[in-house]
């Protein structure tokens, strides 16, 4: 390809890294494949640890990765089939990651998970590693430590694995999203460490107490040497001992597997008309502007509607109180965990098109994502991939999609930006909003 804007291997192909600005098509098609292998990448990362692989997810990612980085394909069908391909590797990833966490910490169980009430020397952990904190916990039995452990944002679903939940030092959930732990982490008096990507460059106030572990890493910031933490543990019988008293619990630990144990009366209330419709509002958060859309959209979602999450966009809205279908024992909201078990709502889907015998596309299922960063990007990717229809995507379309590939996107799979959450409730239920939306919450008042 002769572009005349950049220095060329005898070969013809292209020096730089990535097409050059000549292709803003293929540039965008590489880069939604490169935050795709991201996410994926750092999904293998986590079920490798925990002994767990699969040796075609990383043969797609190296694959793709060559076909990206060295310019060697300037076809825009062949880029468009490789992020369709890095949609089923996504798939199969989160697929390994499900099967790695239930099988070594138990399949979650529905459970309410204290929120912001921290006693004693205290450890907070954040990020995504729940086999990391899995060894914290053991370390501190074995030591004898009368130390509490609190999670904080992706770390939150912990609590619904049985192995461990089992551990007295897990107490409870402390915070929101990843993007308020510069605030958050000056104000707690713990130990804190931070797994995976999701960690912010720290404030003096608490770099002296502030650990990363794994691939994470940040400068000025003590990284252990692997799943070590007899620093952070010494760290927190240092520290003086807290007493933050603050009511509330938040809600997780459900998973597809007790989910689908109500299938029958889920298939009920739906024929009988008392359940009308499926919500997928998932997604990564982040502080950016707008976002404040996906908790007004469920506030008014109906009472007769179900609303399934993941990732730490629920922490936008997983304090209202949204109780079970009216009629029925189901509950209204669904924490299914981390953004990789977002493979629960396709296999939750599923069996409701098997039960129903449609398509999914078929089903009164309405997916509602947002996104900030590489794992959203697996995650729709891996939707797409499995042909899921009609997602609305915010707060913004990413700037690195042209026009041109979000219209390829409309039209082969209805992929769309949000709109007012109102005017997209309407379209999602064909029909006018008519039922009040749950009550206000205490952030409400």
């Amino acid at each position: 390809m002769d572009c005349n804007q950049c220095e060329q291997t005898p070969e013809g192909g292209c020096t730089t890294v990535g097409v050059c600005g000549k292709e803003p098509d293929l540039n965008g098609m590489q880069e939604l494949v490169i935050y795709g292998l991201k996410g994926i990448s750092a999904y293998a990362t986590h079920a490798r640890d925990m002994g767990y692989r699969d040796p075609d997810v990383d043969g797609l990612v190296h694959e793709a990765l060559y076909s990206t980085l060295t310019n060697v394909n300037f076809s825009m069908d062949d880029h468009v089939d490789l992020a369709m391909r890095a949609g089923d590797a996504a798939v199969d990833v989160m697929e390994l990651l499900d099967r790695a966490h239930t099988q070594e910490l138990g399949v979650p169980e529905p459970t309410d998970v204290s929120q912001n009430n921290v006693k004693g020397n205290s450890i907070l952990i954040t990020g995504h590693d729940l086999y990391g904190l899995q060894q914290l916990l053991e370390q501190l039995e074995e030591v004898g430590e009368e130390i509490n452990v609190y999670t904080h944002s992706e770390m939150l679903p912990a609590h619904g694995y049985p192995e461990l939940a089992k551990y007295d030092s897990l107490k409870g959930n402390v915070g929101g999203a990843w993007h308020d732990q510069r605030v958050l982490f000056a104000d707690f008096p713990g130990a804190i460490i931070g797994t995976t990507n999701c960690v912010q460059p720290p404030r003096e106030e608490y770099r002296d107490r502030f650990f990363t572990t794994g691939l994470a890493g940040l400068e000025g910031v003590e990284s252990l040497d692997g799943y070590d933490f007899e620093p952070v543990i010494e760290k927190a019988k240092s520290l003086p001992a807290v007493d933050w008293e603050q009511d509330g619990t938040v809600t997780t630990g459900f998973h597809h597997e007790p989910v689908l144990d109500q299938l029958d009366e889920i298939v009920d209330a739906a024929e009988s008309g008392k359940l009308r419709h499926f919500f997928v509002v998932a997604g990564c958060d982040g502080p950016t502007p707008g976002r404040d859309y996906y908790r007004e959209l469920v506030k008014a979602i109906p009472e007769d509607c179900v609303v399934m999450t993941t990732s730490c966009g629920k922490f936008r809205f997983n304090d209202l109180e949204m109780g079970t279908v009216p009629g029925t024992e189901i509950p209204r909201y669904v924490d299914l965990g981390q953004c990789n078990n977002s493979i629960s709502t396709v296999k939750i889907a599923l069996e409701l098109a098997d039960a129903f015998d449609c398509e999914v596309n078929e089903l009164p299922l309405s997916v509602v994502l947002s996104w900030f960063e590489q794992k959203a990007i697996a995650v729709l990717l891996g939707l797409l991939s499995l042909g899921v229809e009609d997602i609305r995507l915010g707060p913004t379309v990413p700037e690195f999609l042209t026009p041109d590939i979000v219209e390829m996107l409309n039209a082969e799979f209805g992929l769309q930006p949000i709109n007012e959450p109102k005017i997209d409730l309407q379209e999602m239920l064909d029909e006018p909003v008519s039922a009040a939306p749950t009550g206000p919450s205490p952030a409400d008042d």
